[in-house]
């Protein structure tokens, strides 16, 4: 079942690797979507695509590469829109 989650991290999380180790996992399980930094220091992605490769990816943002320190995870989860081509990281 095609699934869709909007994820915000929280804590240490920009300035580890965290958006490149998150496409490489991304397109390893075949999960579109995309990652970006936000201005606040958070991390925020979507991911779409089977619903337990999304909950792998998810579980990923809870811990993070190594150097990360996750605070907090917050998942919204939305309709699959099927738009997405890949997984990229955003600027």
């Amino acid at each position: 079942m095609k699934v869709r989650a909007h994820v915000l991290i929280s804590g240490r999380v920009q300035g580890v690797f965290f958006r490149y180790e998150t496409k490489c996992l991304a397109v390893k399980l075949g999960v579109a979507g995309w990652v970006r930094n936000l201005p606040d220091g958070r991390v925020e992605a979507v991911f779409e695509g089977e619903k337990e490769d999304v909950e792998r990816m998810i579980a990923f943002c809870h811990r993070g590469p190594p150097g990360a320190i996750v605070r907090k995870v917050e998942v919204s989860w939305e309709e699959p829109t099927g738009r997405f081509q890949g997984f990229r990281i955003l600027y």
